[in-house]
């Protein structure tokens, strides 16, 4: 029988640890195709690149694994696979990361890593966007690696039921102290930000994004509390940010 085809991408770039371990999980469960940015894109979300040429360039990063840079963002990198890379092929499954750093709650709106696997899921891919909890370059995979498997082989088995992304995050813990896997609902979280102003040598100023992530949703269903409890978030994502809870009361506007 012919291996599945898995298409791996990341926000972090094609260097960062992240996805060389997801790239390594990946090889052990189907073919696999890497096409990622040649540098960090982290927080560049759905963003596409209209107004400059994109480059791809074939690159030897990872031991016998057909592997691409890319010049563009996280989304460009699925769109290229799927029209240039892999075209007149069928992509089984798109995993995107493992992104360090979390992306449950609002962080879905920012991250790279989710959008790159949301347009595979556009195109009607199974895909996943996986995080760690751990931001720090030589952030240790080892311990959500056998769950990482077994979600990603539980995809390539089973059909996703009206919808094809899953925002799965693991919490930074040894592991046996991951407890086990709960599909949750997004958290309603945000960010209270500010900005650091500073000087450049030449005296005009500048300003430095910063914040706090604040949870407003203390109930047990949602991903940050999975996270908090030493559980790994499965959300079941989509593309469609209609507020159906808004509709019946705003018909009224059609009548003005």
């Amino acid at each position: 029988m012919n291996k599945p085809l898995i298409l791996v991408t990341n926000d972090d770039g094609i260097i960062a640890p992240g996805i060389r371990k997801l790239v390594e999980i990946a090889s052990e469960l189907g073919e696999v195709v890497v096409v990622a940015p040649d540098s960090p894109q982290s927080g560049k979300g759905h963003g596409i690149t209209i107004h400059d040429p994109l480059r791809l360039k074939k690159v030897k990063v990872f031991e016998g694994i057909e592997a691409w840079e890319c010049s563009g963002t996280p989304v460009d990198c699925v769109k290229l696979a799927k029209h240039v890379v892999l075209k007149n092929r069928t992509i089984d499954l798109c995993v995107s990361g493992i992104n360090h750093g979390s992306n449950a709650s609002i962080n879905i709106i920012y991250s790279g890593t989710l959008s790159a696997a949301m347009e595979a899921a556009l195109e009607n891919i199974k895909s996943i966007g996986f995080s760690l909890d751990d931001f720090s370059f030589d952030a240790d995979f080892a311990p959500a690696t056998p769950w990482i498997r077994k979600i990603m082989q539980y995809a390539l088995e089973k059909p996703f039921e009206s919808g094809n992304l899953l925002n799965v995050n693991i919490p930074k813990l040894p592991a046996d102290q991951l407890k086990g896997l709960r599909v949750c609902r997004q958290a309603d979280g945000r960010w209270v930000e500010t900005f650091v102003e500073g000087r450049d040598p030449s005296g005009h100023p500048y300003y430095w994004l910063s914040g706090q992530f604040v949870n407003q949703d203390h109930a047990e269903d949602t991903d940050i509390d999975a996270l908090k409890n030493g559980y790994i978030s499965i959300v079941p994502s989509m593309h469609d940010l209609t507020n159906y809870k808004a509709m019946g009361s705003l018909k009224a506007l059609e009548q003005i």
